[in-house]
């Protein structure tokens, strides 16, 4: 089975631009999306068997990424209607 690409561009490839001016001038939006990049390496390497942990840990990590995809799309969605209002 072929492991996913869960990177936010991947995720939200019509937002590249938006995704690019964030990380650029919101301190917390690259923050977060540092946190989410880290985690989303930890997670693809786990699932690739480079890295071997408990099933436990990675669903765990799983949940985190996922969390964290939450937010960064909120805060896209927020930007992306601020702009076009």
């Amino acid at each position: 089975m072929p492991i996913e690409k869960h990177d936010l561009i991947h995720e939200f490839p019509e937002s590249k631009d938006t995704i690019h001016k964030l990380k650029m001038s919101d301190q917390h939006f690259a923050k977060l999306f540092e946190e989410y990049h880290n985690l989303q390496h930890e997670v693809h390497r786990i699932e690739t068997e480079v890295e071997t942990t408990s099933d436990e840990y990675l669903e765990t990590q799983k949940k985190k990424r996922l969390s964290l995809k939450d937010q960064l799309s909120a805060i896209i969605k927020d930007y992306e209607a601020s702009i076009t209002s």
